[in-house]
């Protein structure tokens, strides 16, 4: 990392700081009054021993008085400034990762769906986490660490001046060291970050997806996937761990060449009379408390240095590009439910054009079918009209007004989508079913369950409409899953529903219940239903035969059948035996 980016990864981490300037403050006081109050305690042991030496017993009990109430207060300051520095680091980490939790909000789908979760949550999560370790040794031992090697020249320059310039010019070693091993440890640590959430990422697929990993026997395939990337997590770590921890026992060493080096000046001059035995002990203690620093600062460095690696992570993150900001655009206007499609062009990054000129016109409460083999682009334009994706080229009107130029949330809210693959949070099934509807009263819940025949499986429940769900429970089956998800759009009431295999995960006899709902539902409703079982759309307005992102065929079932096409073959496959 260059010099620039790395100050301005520092600034903007310690920029998570500056609403808590109370709390700095608070404890840059605190490091203050600890420091003054550690730099009165030579001073007082070498008046006691002085004390002693010239058999005066009231002095040295006064001397002794005052390091007791010296303790007691260096104690309670370093106290009071714990308490500011924690609040001030894991302040700083809670806006952390409020910033990157409203950035994924934030973040076109594109970007969600070309990185691996595990690998943005280990972001979020770990590498956090030592940001804000880093932040908090920073606080709490950087500053008194200073303020330490400041105050400890100034008093050794009142006891002996001689001994302070030996002590100074020997310093710079400590500097060149720690600095010489520091710069050698962000590359680890960034490697070591990587690493940790390439393997964070690959647990977490591998633990979503173990049915499918055992069904396919994929075990052994999968350790061996885990063992490289934990060897490359290990050995980054190795590295990292190693050079760090030269950091202290070199500063250790080269503290100790200081407080040799004062104790032979300093017993020099003791030896000539230039001060006196308690002189000579408080200067050696002075020379003890200002190497100790250098020994805890080192820490610091090697911590810091992991600190910003991971903050690097996060800021890079933080600086993907996000969705266009569209609030100073209007609401779209809910009216009918017309969507026309007008010369729409499409391909997903780095791939090859999946759209081209796609146009249709769909009227006001249109029952819209689409059907096709396998990456024909049925799923994309419903992606396409939800805005998840926007065209490269041509444009899409809901109701005349171009939904480029409106609010997604707005052209979002007039659909309510059920998906193949459902989705449900972490919660009560009641939780579950307001997404659709946050004003819906029991009553309403009740009359959807029972639309979509739930409503026997939610009272055979021991807590009913409260009982606890999550989307990978196994408690709840992969086709209740997908009718609570079709109760929840019954309740959501939409102007227009999109339909993506719908019922792909319940038996016969339900989707033909589940079919008779939907009809009700889709009364008044421009409805785009997506399906692979041809027998369900039959009933719909218009079908839409596509392949290669095209539409190849249109028009009821009736003729598409009486036309002996694309779609009589399909259909027709489905029924041979």
């Amino acid at each position: 990392m260059k010099a620039s980016e790395y100050r301005r990864t520092v600034s903007q981490m310690l920029s998570y700081t500056r609403g808590m300037k109370g709390y700095l403050a608070l404890s840059l006081l605190m490091a203050l009054l600890s420091v003054l109050s550690t730099l009165l305690f030579p001073m007082l042991t070498g008046a006691a021993i002085d004390a002693i030496a010239a058999m005066d017993g009231r002095s040295f009990i006064a001397s002794v008085a005052l390091m007791g109430v010296a303790a007691v207060l260096t104690a309670l300051f370093q106290f009071v400034m714990n308490i500011a520095n924690n609040r001030l680091s894991y302040s700083a980490s809670r806006e952390m990762r409020k910033d990157i939790f409203h950035q994924i909000g934030r973040l076109p789908l594109s970007y969600l769906d070309s990185h691996p979760h595990g690998d943005i949550v280990s972001r979020m999560i770990s590498d956090v986490d030592q940001v804000a370790d880093g932040l908090l040794l920073g606080f709490t031992q950087l500053f008194t660490g200073v303020m330490t090697i400041a105050g400890t020249i100034i008093c050794m320059f009142t006891v002996s001046w001689q001994v302070a310039i030996v002590v100074i010019l020997t310093t710079p070693l400590s500097f060149f060291a720690a600095s010489f091993i520091a710069k050698r440890t962000f590359t680890f640590f960034y490697r070591q970050s990587e690493s940790k959430g390439e393997q964070t990422a690959f647990v977490d697929e591998m633990v979503s997806a173990a049915h499918t990993a055992a069904a396919f026997g994929m075990e052994g395939r999968n350790s061996v996937r885990f063992d490289e990337i934990n060897s490359r997590w290990a050995a980054n770590s190795l590295l990292a761990t190693f050079f760090s921890s030269l950091t202290n026992p070199v500063t250790r060493f080269v503290n100790s060449l200081v407080y040799v080096a004062v104790a032979l000046a300093g017993g020099i001059a003791a030896a000539s009379g230039l001060m006196t035995v308690g002189a000579l002990s408080c200067i050696l203690v002075y020379a003890s408390q200002y190497a100790k620093p250098f020994n805890e600062i080192s820490g610091v460095v090697t911590e810091f240095q992991n600190a910003v690696a991971s903050a690097e992570r996060i800021f890079l993150f933080l600086r993907e590009e996000q969705e266009s900001d569209d609030s100073s655009l209007p609401a779209l206007v809910h009216k009918d439910g017309e969507v026309t499609f007008s010369g729409i062009s499409f391909a997903y990054p780095g791939a090859r054009l999946l759209i081209d000129g796609f146009s249709l016109s769909v009227h006001p409460s249109m029952k819209v079918a689409i059907v096709g083999p396998t990456g024909a682009g049925k799923t994309t334009m419903i992606n396409l009209l939800m805005r998840f994706y926007d065209p490269l080229s041509g444009t899409i009107l809901v109701d005349g007004q171009d939904y480029l130029g409106c609010t997604r949330d707005s052209l979002r809210s007039c659909f309510a989508m059920v998906l193949q693959d459902t989705w449900l949070k972490s919660g009560t099934i009641r939780e579950n079913l307001l997404v659709g509807n946050p004003a819906a009263d029991d009553g309403m819940l009740m009359d959807a369950l029972r639309e979509c025949h739930l409503d026997g499986y939610i009272l055979s429940l021991e807590h009913g409409l409260d009982e606890y769900i999550s989307d990978d429970s196994e408690a709840i089956s992969a086709g209740q899953k997908q009718l609570l998800s079709i109760a929840r759009a019954m309740l959501a009431e939409p102007e227009m529903l999109i339909l993506d295999e719908a019922t792909s995960s319940v038996d016969t006899r339900t989707e033909i219940l589940i079919q008779q709902a939907f009809d009700s539902l889709m009364k008044g409703r421009t409805s785009f239903i997506i399906a692979h079982r041809l027998s369900t759309i039959r009933n719909a307005d218009l079908i839409l035969v596509m392949k290669d992102g095209s539409i190849i065929e249109s028009g009821s079932h009736d003729e598409l059948m009486a036309a002996g096409g694309f779609y009589c073959n399909l259909y027709n496959s489905q029924f041979s035996r």
